[in-house]
Order: C-alpha cells, then structure tokens, then sequence
C-alpha cells in the first residue's frame, strides 16, 4: 500500500437476498446450496418468455422502516435501507453529531425505481397527467437508496451513486474504499441495491435474449459455467458493507471481519452488452486489484466470479482469470453464488462481497450449484454443487456490466 493511504476494513455486513433476509440466513443459504429461483409472484408473468426469477421472499420492513415514509420508497431503497440498518447493526458503530460528517454512504443501482416508472406511466397512460404522484421521481432516481440510508442513519459524509449497470454494487465499494484510503471519510455505509423484477425489466431482458427461458424447469435455469447455460436468471435484493479506516475501527473495539486491500475498475470500450472476446478488460481490471492490494498471483485463494450463467460472460470470464494467472488458475477455485441467487443487477456486487468476506471467516466456500456438464470453454474448479472448507487468506470478486464495465475486488484475513 502507498504511503499515507489509509487501510481499509470491514467492520458490518448488511443483506436482502433471495435465498434469505439476513446475513446469516444468507450465509446459511449459500452454503448448503438453497435455490433461489421460482416462478414470478410479483406481477402475472404467463404472457411472458420468461416467467420465473430470483425474488426476495417473505420481504417485511415492519419495526425497521416507518410505514407511511416506506409507503412512499420504491422497493429497491427499501432493499438497501433495511441492509444498510442491519450492516451498521453488525459494526457497532454509532452515528451521531460528533461523527456525521466523517460518514459516508455510496449505494450503486443499475436501474433504480424502475417499478415505480412503470406504474407511473400507466397512471399517466390511462388517468392523465394529474394522477401520477409527486413521488414519482423521488422513487425512481437511482440515488435515492443512497439519499435514503443517508437520512434513516443520520450521515453526512460524502454521498453518491453508482450506476454502471451490474458492476454498480462493486463500483460503490471501490469508490468508498478510495475516499477511506485518501482520509475523505472514517467510515462508509457501500453497496449495491436493486429491484427489476416488474414487467418491463423482464421483458427487455427477454426480448435482448439475455435470460435463460427454462419456464419447464425453473430451479436448473442459473447453471454458471455449465455448457448447457441459456441466460441469467434475474434477482432482487441489496448487500451492503460498513468500511472504515483501520485506526478508527480499532480505537473504538469494533470486530473486524477482513480487510479491503484492492479495487481494479476498467471499461472494454466495445460494445453496449457484449463482453471484450478474451475477457481483456477483465483481465486488466483483475490484474489493476492485485497491483493495489500488492498481491501476486500465487496470493489468491479464491475467486467470487461474476458468472451470469450467460453464454458470453462466462467463457469469457474464464478466458480472464486464465490470462492472469496462467496455468495457476486451474488449481484455484472459482464460484458463482449467482447459481443460487439469480443476477441482482446493480445489487449483485453487493451480496457477493458479503459472500467474500464470510467466506474468508468461515473458511467455507460457496458452491456453484447446477453444475453437471463441463464446458470446454470453462474448464476451471467451479465448486460444483456442494460447499467446500478451505483456508481462504485472500479472496478476489468480479463484476462485469453492460457498458463494458469491468470491477474487481480483494479482500484480505485479517493478520
């Protein structure tokens, strides 16, 4: 690490997942392979290509957000919010006047209030201009999860929003991670939120050819790496960390769950959708990680993939995690909790840097469930189907979004 740069830890872990509402409901879904895929509850999807996803379950903010403020939040910023509460639960820290102003909160969507536009719309479609609500655009901007967390916890530090489509979440971590490093701010509340599964955002990615259609056989749909993947399967939920500097978090006791030690951000410049052929700017945007964390190749323990279950993304993620670490690479092993989780979008760097650092604190990496039939093109250790106990020192965690963006994260044991 350059001189004068603050180190960074992980002091608090927030989640909304669909395979469970806390973090240790999470955790406990991750490791003992529950499936989060069903068919769509939340709007009537039997005119649909697709008709299933990844959806948050049994989702209720009553007795953690005030009913008539929630009424007027989309549903993503309830998402982020409730885990941003739980994250600073988990950390200890308290946020006051003596300390506002050095707290900070970045929170990355790639949509943002996209139930709300839809509805809206209708209203203005069929009852006239004069019907659609004054909290229309409140809800819907995608920095409203962050302006939300911000008021409910009472921070005042530096404040923004991330929107690089499904990098977003990562991007927001790596962004609080450097104002940290730079002495901007002591502590940030960092994440991603996102809540896309309404009829339009299933739609555009069905008619895109993005989505798998397994409408037959809905749990087998997120099959990352498996040479019979179709498309992702589309989630919802937020995963959010609390960071601060190091010396703040050990002067007031805080349990330090591991450490940020690396943030690589690159673009393809390419295309809209399509991956770089290669993985070229994955590659760069890992190898960016391991330069700033210090890290050499033989240093990684683990790999979080971003592995969307898509035809693309995942050959050519693998193609960049082979450019990197050369024939090392085959003895690492790499999962996608997406398998279970479903693709949450801008949310989805969120939950899996949670995953990283859980599993650097159990020892325990989660699985790729679904995966039956090697794929020439993926030929890596995919932790197929089951939970594996490994001594996990450091982790790296990808995501790769449209737009070209690419983010790649390492977190460190803390010695």
């Amino acid at each position: 690490m350059m001189a004068g740069l603050h180190r960074v830890v992980v002091t608090g872990l927030g989640a909304i997942t669909p395979i469970g509402n806390t973090v240790q409901a999470y955790w406990e879904g991750l490791t003992n392979s529950r499936n989060g895929v069903a068919a769509i509850t939340l709007f009537d999807a039997s005119s649909h290509a697709c008709q299933f996803a990844a959806e948050v379950k049994d989702f209720d903010p009553t007795g953690i957000l005030e009913p008539k403020e929630s009424k007027r939040w989309d549903r993503f910023s309830k998402f982020g919010v409730v885990a941003a509460k739980e994250a600073l639960a988990n950390s200890g820290l308290c946020i006051d006047e003596n300390n506002q102003s050095d707290v900070g909160v970045i929170i990355g969507s790639g949509v943002g209030g996209l139930l709300t536009m839809e509805t809206q719309a209708h209203v203005l479609e069929n009852k006239g201009p004069g019907r659609v609500s004054p909290f229309t655009v409140p809800m819907m901007i995608p920095n409203m999860a962050t302006g939300l967390t911000a008021i409910a916890l009472g921070a005042k530090g530096p404040s923004s929003a991330v929107a690089t489509a499904c990098a977003a979440g990562s991007n927001a971590i790596g962004d609080a991670f450097r104002l940290i490093q730079l002495g901007k701010a002591k502590a940030m509340v960092c994440g991603g939120a996102e809540a896309s599964i309404t009829p339009l955002g299933v739609a555009g990615f069905a008619s895109a050819k993005a989505l798998s259609f397994r409408n037959d056989d809905p749990s087998s749909a997120s099959r990352p790496f498996d040479s019979e993947r179709d498309g992702f399967v589309i989630g919802e939920g937020s995963g959010v960390l609390i960071l601060e500097n190091l010396e703040h978090a050990q002067a007031r006791g805080a349990t330090i769950h591991a450490e940020l030690i690396g943030y690589g951000s690159t673009c393809d410049a390419h295309h809209i959708t399509s991956p770089t052929p290669g993985g070229i700017g994955g590659a760069e945007a890992i190898q960016l990680a391991l330069k700033d964390g210090e890290l050499n190749t033989t240093d990684v323990d683990y790999i979080n993939a971003h592995g969307t279950s898509t035809p693309a993304n995942d050959s050519n993620e693998t193609a960049a995690i082979k450019t990197v670490f050369g024939e090392r690479a085959h003895q690492i092993p790499v999962s996608s909790t997406k398998s279970m989780t479903g693709h949450l979008l801008g949310g989805s760097g969120g939950i899996e840097a949670v995953a990283s650092v859980l599993a650097i604190q159990h020892g325990l990496i989660p699985p790729t469930i679904n995966y039956t039939n090697p794929d020439p093109l993926c030929d890596l250790d995919y932790v197929p189907n089951k939970a594996r106990e490994h001594k996990l020192d450091v982790i790296i965690s990808n995501s790769f979004g449209f737009g070209g963006h690419n983010v790649c994260l390492a977190f460190k044991r803390m010695a």
